[in-house]
């Protein structure tokens, strides 16, 4: 017996990502539009670059971060987390108790007043990108001027 072998494997992972990407859009324009997040600068760029970090780590597509998909996240900024770590960390932004992380709930860690371990650790990550200037192309020539 053959099993039919489904060789659109990336497109419709594409297509499942530009899915989730336009769901979120959507939720960025009703954010906007609720004027929760009045004081704070730049918001629609804010929104936007949270909207990335979420579909990255959303790998299963469910609209939630689960514990899994934390536990990715986190291994991948180089956090690993033990499972009771990662579960605390849920618990202190669920705020639905549904034990997973919402694109919403992402939002309010993000933007609010609280500092969660989570949204320190992604901050942090974020500003090691930034602050990573390297000189590109081969070193400037040395001469013996140079020379203390």
């Amino acid at each position: 017996m053959t099993t039919a072998q489904d060789h659109q494997g990336g497109k419709a992972w594409g297509q499942l990502k530009r899915k989730q990407a336009e769901k979120i859009d959507e939720e960025n324009q009703e954010i906007i539009r609720e004027d929760i997040y009045v004081e704070v600068e730049d918001l629609e760029e804010k929104l936007e670059s949270f909207k990335v970090k979420f579909i990255d780590f959303d790998v299963d597509d469910s609209g939630d971060l689960g514990i899994m998909d934390l536990k990715l996240m986190m291994e991948k900024l180089g956090q690993a987390k033990t499972h009771l770590e990662l579960k605390k960390m849920i618990a202190e932004i669920d705020t639905n108790n549904s034990g997973t992380i919402n694109y919403r709930e992402f939002v309010s860690m993000m933007l609010g007043k609280k500092n969660s371990i989570l949204k320190i650790i992604l901050m942090f990550e974020e500003k090691a990108k930034a602050n990573n200037d390297k000189p590109k192309g081969p070193p400037p020539k040395k001469t013996f001027d140079d020379l203390p």
